[in-house]
């Protein structure tokens, strides 16, 4: 047992030392554009945090982007994932084998078909395409999120609520919405975190539109800047906050 616990920690911390060297260099007093060795440490990339505008232009558009796309997304997964789990119509294997099929498809074969959706159509490739790309990617995440949080459900609760004569949206907003809603932000974490973190599909459809993945992969040559460090910092410091608050927010509803 206690080679096991061991080896469960080797392994945690193996998987989150990226984290604990992104988090580290973004402290780091590098003389220079290249930030690979430890020269010692200070905040004053924190102070100047803003100060490459590509980059910072870069993270807004990738913030703008993953936002539009997340709302986009929650809305449609969850109308999907209320259809799954509560009903049963003709095409339904269909349409769970098309879900399915979409998380696992590669992303190199989504991003090159798209691509070729986007030229035969003659739409020029921008935000617009991008946002069109990441929805169509991410809708299956949330799909499969809220429908696994419908077929918990008690249908009772529901014809409760009619029998007490709640409107079809009486009940959806009072009794459905609210024993859904943690499936629903899950699906909106998970779609904003693929969206914002997303590089290959992305290249596909860009355009000239530059984004925070495309902006580091772009500087590898020249060196990546500290600046890319704090920001991912304070993005994973953000979805650690909110997974806690999420946490003690189901605990108490418990």
């Amino acid at each position: 047992m206690k080679l096991l616990k061991a080896y469960t920690w080797l392994v945690i911390l193996w998987l989150a030392s990226p984290i604990f060297v992104m988090i580290l260099f973004g402290f780091n007093d590098t003389p220079s554009k290249s930030n690979t060795s430890w020269h010692g440490f200070t905040l004053k990339w924190y102070r100047e945090l803003f100060a490459i505008d590509g980059l910072t232009d870069a993270l807004i558009t990738s913030l703008l982007i993953a936002v539009v796309s997340t709302i986009i997304t929650v809305v449609i997964g969850t109308m999907l994932g209320l259809a799954l789990g509560k009903h049963r119509f003709k095409g339904q294997g269909a349409t769970n084998f098309l879900v399915f099929a979409a998380i696992s498809t590669p992303e190199l074969v989504m991003g090159a078909s798209l691509l070729s959706l986007f030229v035969s159509a003659n739409l020029p490739r921008d935000s617009i395409t991008i946002i069109i790309a990441h929805v169509l990617f991410s809708l299956a995440f949330v799909t499969v999120t809220v429908r696994a949080r419908v077929l918990t459900l008690d249908p009772s609760l529901e014809e409760a609520a009619k029998d007490l004569g709640a409107s079809p949206w009486g009940t959806f907003r009072q009794v459905t919405l609210p024993a859904i809603l943690p499936g629903v932000l899950a699906g909106a974490m998970l779609a904003f975190a693929l969206s914002i973190d997303d590089y290959v599909v992305t290249s596909f459809v860009n355009g000239s539109t530059i984004t925070f993945p495309l902006w580091i992969v772009g500087s590898v040559k020249t060196g990546i800047p500290p600046q890319v460090n704090v920001m991912g910092t304070l993005i994973f410091g953000i979805g650690v906050l909110i997974a806690i608050s999420q946490s003690i927010a189901a605990r108490r509803r418990g």
